[in-house]
């Protein structure tokens, strides 16, 4: 035993050695762009999170150029309505959505790379700028949650995307996380996929729950998504939160398009 472990002692470091030459030789390409990979070690407080949740770095290869194209709205530009078009006895009107980045550019090519091409680690990126921001505005708040994916969708992609997102924005900002909240009461349609306003509506009508063994009276809550357009998914996803007793929920999305100003913010 002795001898195998001085062979390990001698083993370990030329394979690291090994490692790091081949990294120099053949550096990695950007998961989003495919130029080189030249930020390493650049977003300090999403390498912390990687290590804390697998005792290793992160391993996600992004360029400078990409990484610098993360540029979020100036911080009164970041509070709008959830919904885009406001409706007559909305059940939680003036509802408030916290929404940082445009999706374009960057975060429009990153988004289906994340989703389709499987790549969970972008999202945690996403989510701890994202956590870095809300911690900057002074959100706060009892619990984090995710919108949940519907079954047959977590079961083809492997995971959920907002939840990749949502856990290190609970883990910035100190507070609760939890994915097991909300729950899709059934499966719905890509909201992209539905053109008018009225069909999107339909779609996520009910289409979530709270569970009954967490007791959320009294508590303010921050529900997370990747991407808001219309902002009803995440009005849904609030309205249940609503009504399982929360006093107060925040609709979080990393990115969307839309800029018309809520009046009163978070």
């Amino acid at each position: 035993m002795a001898h195998i472990n001085t062979f390990r002692g001698v083993v370990s470091p030329v394979f690291s050695l090994l490692k790091e030459t081949l990294n120099f030789m053949f550096p990695e390409n950007c998961i989003i762009c495919g130029r080189l990979s030249d930020a390493a070690g650049r977003f300090t407080q999403y390498e912390r999170f990687c290590e804390s949740r697998t005792g290793k770095p992160s391993g996600l290869n992004i360029c400078g150029k990409c990484l610098s194209s993360l540029v979020p709205y100036d911080p009164d530009k970041r509070w709008l309505l959830c919904l885009s078009n406001p409706y007559e006895d909305d059940p939680v009107p003036g509802l408030t959505l916290y929404m940082p980045m445009a999706y374009d550019g960057v975060v429009k090519k990153a988004v289906p790379i994340i989703k389709f091409g499987k790549k969970p680690k972008l999202a945690n990126l996403f989510g701890c700028i994202l956590g870095s921001l809300l911690k900057s505005d002074s959100v706060h708040a009892d619990l984090v949650v995710p919108v949940p994916l519907s079954s047959s969708r977590l079961q083809e992609r492997g995971f959920n995307q907002a939840s990749e997102i949502a856990r290190p924005v609970a883990d910035i900002l100190g507070i609760a996380y939890s994915d097991n909240v909300l729950m899709r009461t059934r499966n719905t349609s890509r909201q992209t996929e539905l053109t008018g306003n009225l069909d999107r509506i339909a779609n996520v009508t009910g289409a979530f729950k709270a569970s009954e063994e967490w007791d959320l009276t009294g508590m303010t809550v921050i529900v997370v998504d990747d991407v808001a357009t219309t902002g009803f998914t995440l009005h849904e996803a609030a309205l249940a939160l609503h009504e399982a007793g929360c006093r107060k929920v925040l609709c979080v999305a990393f990115a969307g398009n839309r800029l018309a100003k809520n009046k009163e913010p978070f």
